[in-house]
């Protein structure tokens, strides 16, 4: 955690509905600052580095059924 700039990671979380997203961000945003900052913090412990994390909640509709948006996350089909 040295005198570097810290490395930015900008990160979307995917949700199939909008009750998901006011879910997951929660009163306030305090649980997606919640999420964000368990996160950056796990990222910085295993890289010794800073780290700035910058996250959204994205609303995509059945994206788990969808092998398209499966694959562009970085899922395979067989895990769907």
């Amino acid at each position: 955690k040295g005198p570097e700039n810290p490395i930015v990671v900008h990160g979307a979380i995917a949700v199939e509905r909008e009750s998901q997203k006011g879910m997951l961000i929660g009163k306030g945003g305090e649980m997606l600052k919640r999420i964000g900052t368990n996160a950056r913090e796990e990222m910085e412990r295993i890289h010794d580095r800073k780290f700035f994390l910058d996250l959204k909640v994205e609303v995509r509709k059945n994206w788990r059924k969808d092998p398209k948006q499966l694959r562009r996350l970085g899922y395979t089909e067989d895990l769907a």
